[in-house]
């Protein structure tokens, strides 16, 4: 796209007489600039405006700006417009507008969506030409880069949506325009912006209703708003879990010494038996909804099957290490949310440990008025599965105490991570087994991190 275009598009103007120079690339990242690249220059907590020179000396050939900005190169082109983050989505959008033969899947939920997006990559690519969301590319940056990354020859873009407020989903699906769309789950992620599990469910539903009535909506049948999030689509609706009144059921669950799950899945294509590579009970439900997708869209069971075989987990999301002095350190400590947390600790609980089972648990952010009653909620679930020793770490340590009183579970409330690495130095034995779980601003992955590295006491 030629920097005429990009400013027809966009409504900009080219402030450059290079109003034919071309870009074949997107990025907002002056350091992942290639050759032909558009650099987008974002006003975030580092201003891309201050980065244009750098991203001009490493091949971009245009930047879409603000405000002029100086440069020395002839070579180049500058497209001024009122907000860049609008120019993005209206670049996104127009990308999305050529896509004629392409499904769009979009995934939202307060919690599961990035590994709902990579087991539904996964299941899909043995038989379709996917393009998914890289890493947690899931808001109004990271959502329009991820269509405007997808090959030309893609037939199928599976886009995470995430949201802090309200419309954030429904601006997020005006640009890709998703036939398929799932909703993991409706928790209390966020809940501090979205007013609840009433307003987390308006919000995530947003994705439901932007569906056209030829589309699909894949839905969690065990959560307790799927009835309500059905109701806002006129798209065929199909109900994903454990109870015997869903579409696509999943049963016989088991977890494997790594806690890789294994389960049977009985859908309207066929029954088959499933052995996941990433890790935690919780993802049965992810790999589900994953696979109803790829079913839906004429992938053979078989092949569904072998590549969610194939899905790799990340780091800091439920990534297990064995350390050489018999140590299993389990760093979940990307992110954090209540259902997030149970099914970690739940995990933790789940390990074939020789030792103790130890939870170093922080806080849980923008739970709004919910936070205490939240985290006293994961402290008493620690106590009633049997946690040995809870560490609990932060603002809501006390909460998280008060929920596990009155069990046999040892609870040790701290301030910070450093205080927790301590605590551990002193606590931790070989055969022990211990989680590390936060949201990911409180910076509990160094405490894994510094287990793994520093070791235990004989």
């Amino acid at each position: 796209m030629s920097a005429t275009e990009i400013a027809h598009v966009t409504g900009g103007t080219v402030l450059t007489s290079s109003g034919d120079a071309r870009a074949t690339s997107v990025t907002i990242d002056s350091r992942a600039t290639k050759h032909g690249a558009l650099f987008v220059a974002l006003s975030a907590a580092r201003d891309g405006h201050d980065f244009v020179d750098d991203s001009f000396e490493a091949g971009a050939s245009i930047a879409l700006v603000e405000r002029e900005v100086a440069s020395t190169r002839r070579d180049v082109a500058l497209v001024k417009v009122s907000n860049t983050v609008r120019a993005l989505s209206a670049l996104a959008h127009e990308a999305r507008r050529l896509m004629r033969d392409v499904v769009v899947v979009g995934i939202t939920g307060s919690a599961g969506k990035t590994a709902t997006k990579n087991l539904t990559q996964a299941a899909l690519a043995r038989t379709h030409r996917v393009h998914a969301s890289p890493a947690s590319f899931n808001n109004e940056a990271g959502l329009p880069l991820t269509l405007l990354g997808a090959p030309d020859d893609v037939q199928v873009v599976v886009a995470e949506m995430g949201a802090r407020f309200e419309h954030n989903i429904a601006d997020l699906a005006k640009v890709a325009e998703p036939q398929v769309g799932v909703i993991t789950h409706i928790g209390l992620a966020h809940a501090g912006h979205l007013g609840g599990r009433d307003g987390i469910t308006r919000v995530k539903g947003e994705l439901i209703e932007a569906l056209p009535a030829s589309g699909l909506a894949v839905l969690n049948g065990d959560c307790d708003r799927s009835a309500e999030l059905a109701t806002l689509t006129s798209a065929r609706v199909l109900r994903v879990g454990r109870a015997g009144t869903n579409d696509v059921r999943t049963t016989d669950i088991t977890l494997d010494a790594d806690l890789q799950p294994r389960f049977t899945i009985e859908t309207p294509w066929g029954t088959a038996a499933v052995a996941l590579s990433v890790r935690g009970e919780h993802q049965v439900e992810n790999a589900a909804q994953a696979a109803v997708v790829a079913l839906e869209l004429g992938a053979p069971l078989d092949d569904v099957i072998l590549g969610l075989g194939d899905a790799r987990g990340e780091a800091q999301r439920m990534e297990l290490v064995r350390t050489p002095d018999g140590v299993i350190v389990l760093n979940d400590a990307y992110n954090s949310s209540p259902t997030s947390a149970a099914a970690a600790v739940r995990s933790l609980a789940s390990l074939d440990a020789s030792g103790r089972r130890i939870a170093v648990l922080g806080e849980m952010l923008e739970l709004g008025d919910s936070a205490a009653v939240e985290h006293e909620a994961i402290g008493a679930l620690a106590g009633a599965i049997g946690i040995d020793l809870v560490v609990a770490v932060g603002a809501y340590a006390d909460s998280i105490a008060k929920g596990a009183s009155g069990t046999h579970t040892d609870v040790v409330t701290v301030a910070d991570p450093v205080a927790a690495s301590e605590v551990l130095a002193q606590e931790v034995r070989s055969g022990d087994a211990v989680l590390v779980k936060a949201s990911r601003a409180i910076g509990l992955e160094r405490v894994a991190e510094e287990l793994v590295r520093a070791g235990v006491r004989p």
